[in-house]
């Protein structure tokens, strides 16, 4: 199991294809905070990019299906594209904190990420599903 320590974010890994879409994401958005978008910028850069075919099941990649745990409470989420995002559904945005804290972690790394109310927060990867094999939303720029 990997874990970082406080203040140190974990090794992460992006496929090439979300790494395409969420860099034009990036540079696209306009109805977003500008730290947020920063803050995508900054965990792309120091992504590894791999080929789709060979990233591992374990890791978090956009459509993924996971569990993590920040203060001792689990919660269930997708990672999806803004336009996928629904909140009561678990359905959570790469252009949120928590979104963006969360790409290219593997079960069992733990990362530090700060609220939009500027707590900073420790959360888990617990375990990761098998990301859906199409993905309907594309990155929407506005």
């Amino acid at each position: 199991m990997s874990t970082s320590r406080p203040g140190k974010k974990p090794a992460i890994q992006i496929t090439q294809t979300d790494f395409d879409k969420l860099s034009l994401l990036a540079e696209s958005a306009t109805y977003v905070s500008e730290a947020v978008l920063d803050e995508l910028t900054a965990e792309l850069d120091r992504a590894r990019i791999v080929p789709d075919n060979k990233l591992r099941d374990t890791v978090v990649r956009m459509g993924s299906r996971l569990r993590y745990s920040t203060n001792g409470e689990g919660r269930d989420v997708t990672l999806v594209f803004p336009g996928e995002a629904d909140i009561a559904e678990g359905r959570i945005s790469i252009l949120t904190p928590i979104g963006t804290a969360l790409i290219g972690l593997s079960e069992g790394q733990s990362i530090e990420w700060v609220a939009r109310d500027g707590r900073s927060h420790r959360l888990t990867v617990e375990s990761v599903g098998a990301a859906a094999e199409t993905q309907k939303a594309e990155p929407q720029a506005s």
